[in-house]
């Protein structure tokens, strides 16, 4: 019992620090603060993380990559070519940005900016994030017919395009360039191979 409540003491940490870094950043994330957001005690921060928020920001990107692969797969199961599949992924952020007055984005950019070249262990931890949402899409390319390394290139241009079109659409409070990216990223899907 007491392993399953210091999983979900732990777990509400990371929730925590991840939602905090959305609307904060990780630089205006302190720790007290991620303490009395996820109604824990102290003592267990330093319990869980003994790293301290290095270990908890590595967990909190870490977790938000894996939503973010959920979201491609499920994504990807439904019918449709592969720009159906990114305008759908497009959607759900859209509507993040537009349900939280665009004040939530994307916790792995806003760590990368911040933190990248002030930590390894982050920037690891962004770098892996970004390519754990680059490889389904360079599977799913491939399954598509593209050739593995055309496949890769296109997927690292559409993850790249997405974050861009985030920082964008939050900088001007409208969801106008992720529409713009989802439309360039369909055309570009839909047509040749890269060479």
């Amino acid at each position: 019992m007491t392993g399953t409540k210091g999983a979900q003491t732990s777990a509400r940490l990371v929730e925590s620090m991840l939602e905090l870094i959305q609307a904060r950043g990780y630089s205006g994330t302190g720790l007290n603060t991620v303490v009395e957001h996820a109604r824990a005690p102290k003592g267990s921060l330093y319990f869980h993380f003994p790293e301290g928020k290095e270990a908890l920001g590595e967990k909190a990107v870490a977790l938000a990559a894996e939503r973010f692969r959920a979201l491609v797969a499920d994504s990807a199961r439904e019918p449709g070519s592969p720009g159906d599949v990114v305008r759908r992924v497009i959607d759900v952020l859209g509507g993040m940005l537009t349900d939280s007055d665009f004040q939530l984005g994307c916790p792995v950019s806003v760590v990368t900016l911040e933190m990248g070249a002030q930590s390894e262990r982050l920037r690891e931890a962004c770098a892996d994030a970004f390519g754990s949402w680059i490889d389904p899409m360079a599977e799913y390319l491939v399954a598509q017919g593209r050739p593995a390394a055309a496949a890769r290139t296109l997927a690292t241009a559409v993850v790249s395009t997405v974050e861009g079109a985030m920082i964008m659409s939050r900088a001007r409070r409208s969801v106008e360039p992720l529409r713009c990216a989802a439309d360039v990223i369909a055309v570009l899907l839909a047509g040749e191979t890269l060479s």
